[in-house]
């Protein structure tokens, strides 16, 4: 073990509350990225990041412009050109806090409760950025770094980065670096510290259905218009089955069977039933039959209905056929699969289902593919035994159920791998109201991130 590791711990620990105070005053603002509205805060997260780095006196650390929002940069190179270079990905941006009146108490005015900061953007992911720039301060703090850092803070993730590849290409030189520590994915539960080896990829998709010319009367023309609700309900129920297996053509033609050592490892994480029930409070699950719901979550793709709009919803009777309908529906893919290659397998089944009594449009939102990375990847190791020398365990591996953009995007274009672990947690709330960070595994993950920091220095074989 590096003899200063002792010294850096004992300075996070006695530095705790402060690191607390610096993320609740990062939350305060409100970096929601959906639309243009909070434009302006985007800049003002991007700038309190700047100030951060200058606080650990960080070379170069500027807001880079992006054609959407910009990505923050800076670096500590001091350590030598024997020493790793390691480029630290965050996001600084957040999800819309909607519903607000669910909110039990302000998302942007940070509340601590039972050792638990509520905010949005606490779990995901201002926390983990605050994570690693609390392990930063506190290896700074007490002598010097012991690896060099360049860092890369995007404004865009919770929208799919739709920047960012273009981005990257123009700054390849500038991001150049051994590895990426990304701690953007989570943790399986408390006590189970989690390291990330593959990702679903994402397809994000608006469908129109169009009826009449306006909305209508539904007395006076109820029973001679085809109503485009009922239209696009019909569509959306016939996208899968009742055993919840999907419906457009070919669909699992390029999905890839599930090895028996990934089933093995996948049956070890001890995430059942009544796992999913307890974090979601649903009395049953539901989910493509012949599958474990790790399996289903981690290696299988998915089809949902994210939102729907149309009619009169507000006060009242209003007796319409309304002349529009619109869904949202995203599909989690796996690797092989593609968005291109859905997109075009939802244009087949609504040109064979959708009605000749309406016109239909697919917009495609988002796209990403699916990623994986090598478990066995020198500094994936590293940081497997940071894990275990802070949480007395070793971390379990799993495929994740969410969409990372960014992997992938730095594997092609900057041919970097990335070690994707993070401390947040299933009951963290993230995206939904009331998100939350358990202070507890904050501490902990400045504790793992510090000892990753001085191990990868020269105690991990390449």
């Amino acid at each position: 073990m590096h003899p200063d590791i002792n010294s850096s711990i004992k300075f996070a620990h006695d530095n705790h509350q402060v690191y607390i105070n610096d993320l609740s005053d990062f939350l305060k603002i409100n970096t929601v990225s959906t639309g243009s509205i909070h434009d302006g805060d985007l800049v003002a997260g991007a700038q309190w990041l700047v100030n951060y780095l200058n606080s650990l006196d960080a070379e170069d650390a500027r807001v880079l412009k992006t054609k959407k929002h910009p990505v923050v940069y800076g670096n500590l190179s001091k350590a030598g050109t024997d020493k790793p270079t390691i480029l630290v990905y965050g996001h600084y941006d957040v999800q819309p806090a909607d519903p607000l009146e669910l909110w039990k108490s302000d998302p942007f005015e940070p509340t601590i409760k039972d050792n638990l900061l509520f905010a949005r953007g606490s779990s995901d992911m201002k926390g983990q950025i605050m994570i690693v720039l609390g392990a930063l301060k506190s290896i700074i703090g007490t002598g010097s770094l012991p690896v060099n850092i360049k860092f890369m803070f995007e404004g865009e993730e919770e929208i799919g980065s739709p920047s960012i590849q273009a981005f990257l290409s123009e700054h390849k030189e500038l991001f150049k670096s051994d590895f990426v520590l990304n701690l953007d994915a989570g943790m399986i539960s408390k006590d189970k510290p989690t390291i990330v080896y593959g990702l679903r990829g994402l397809a994000y998709f608006e469908i129109n259905v169009t009826g009449p010319a306006q909305d209508l009367h539904s007395g006076l023309f109820g029973g001679v218009v085809y109503n485009p609700i009922q239209a696009l309900s019909e569509l959306i129920a016939g996208m899968k089955n009742s055993v919840g297996v999907i419906q457009l053509p070919g669909f699992y033609d390029d999905v890839e069977p599930l090895s028996d050592e990934e089933k093995m490892a996948m049956g070890k994480l001890g995430m059942d039933d009544q796992f999913y029930m307890d974090q979601t409070g649903v009395r049953e699950l539901y989910g493509e039959k012949g599958f474990t719901p790790t399996e289903r979550i981690g290696a299988r793709p998915t089809l949902d209905i994210n939102g729907i709009l149309s009619g009169y919803v507000g006060e009242g009777p209003k007796t319409v056929i309304p002349s529009k309908a619109m869904a949202k529906i995203s599909m989690r893919l796996v690797p092989h699969q593609t968005p291109e290659k859905v997109s075009q397998q939802l244009l087949k089944y609504m040109e064979q289902k959708a009605p000749k009594h309406i016109k239909w449009e697919v917009k495609m939102l988002a796209s990403d593919p699916a990623s994986l990375t090598d478990m066995n990847f020198y500094a994936t190791r590293c940081f497997a035994k940071s894990i275990k020398e802070v949480w007395g365990i070793p971390p379990v591996y799993q495929r994740g159920g969410g969409s990372i953009p960014i992997v992938l995007h730095m594997q092609k274009i900057l041919g970097t791998e990335s070690v994707l672990s993070g401390f947040s947690l299933p009951e963290d709330n993230i995206h939904s109201p009331n998100e939350r960070l358990d202070l507890d595994v904050f501490k902990k993950g400045i504790d793992t991130t510090i000892h990753f920091l001085y191990s990868i220095s020269g105690e991990c074989e390449r």
